[in-house]
């Protein structure tokens, strides 16, 4: 089975994600006891999408942050790196136009795109900082990006207490549920390596984004992180 480290080599991760693609989105809703509904929801709040509004969802994976943006009535193009992942989308989701694409080289021009989202996947980029320059490249000028991501809890002891779940109970639970149960291993662990809130906002100004701030969702398990181009 494949299982990508923290180098995340583009061409491990989408292996991995290929692995788990057909049962992603049921194995996801256990892990975070049905919270993925929600935070989808606030990402639509987010992007705010308007009708005949261009908006760019990366890593979209099977689709399921795709179609409420597009029910929105806005023109969403789901990309993502992994074949495995667009193959069920493209079957879930029939009308949404799928592209295969990797965030360090987006195959769009420049200034294509009214919004971008990415959910859960600047994370599992080889470099997140040349994403988001990629991602700006393809943004047009005013246009907004939103970034939803598994962060760092504010609360101390709820921090422990979810460091405790993530390195212990989410591995037996994918092991349970998942096909490749140690893709969700590197899940854990690339969670507990990623920057916290302050840090992802840095990272995002540096790379060209103004106007970044964030919104904790969950107590800060994830943070929603906006930003102008």
């Amino acid at each position: 089975m494949a299982r990508a480290d923290l180098a995340k080599d583009p061409a491990e991760v989408a292996a991995m994600f290929d692995e788990v693609a057909k049962r992603y989105d049921i194995t996801n809703d256990l892990l975070a006891v049905g919270q993925t509904r929600l935070w989808r929801r606030a990402v639509v709040n987010a992007v705010a999408p308007r009708p005949g509004e261009r908006i760019l969802d990366l890593a979209a994976g099977t689709g399921t942050s795709s179609a409420p943006l597009a029910a929105r009535g806005a023109l969403v193009v789901p990309c993502d790196f992994s074949l495995g992942m667009l193959g069920v989308g493209r079957l879930r989701e029939p009308s949404l136009p799928f592209v295969a694409g990797d965030a360090l080289w987006l195959p769009f021009q420049d200034a294509s795109f009214d919004a971008v989202t990415i959910s859960f996947g600047l994370r599992n980029t080889a470099d997140p900082a040349a994403a988001l320059a990629e991602i700006h490249r393809v943004t047009r000028p005013g246009g907004r990006l939103v970034v939803c991501e598994f962060s760092h809890p504010a609360f101390g002891p709820f921090r422990t207490l979810y460091s405790r779940y993530l390195m212990g109970a989410l591995p037996e639970v994918a092991r349970r549920t998942s096909s490749n149960p140690d893709a969700y291993v590197y899940l854990a662990e690339s969670i507990r390596a990623w920057p916290d809130q302050q840090g992802l906002a840095d990272l995002m100004g540096d790379s060209g984004w103004r106007d970044v701030a964030w919104l904790n969702l969950t107590g800060g398990i994830v943070a929603l992180h906006r930003g102008r181009r």
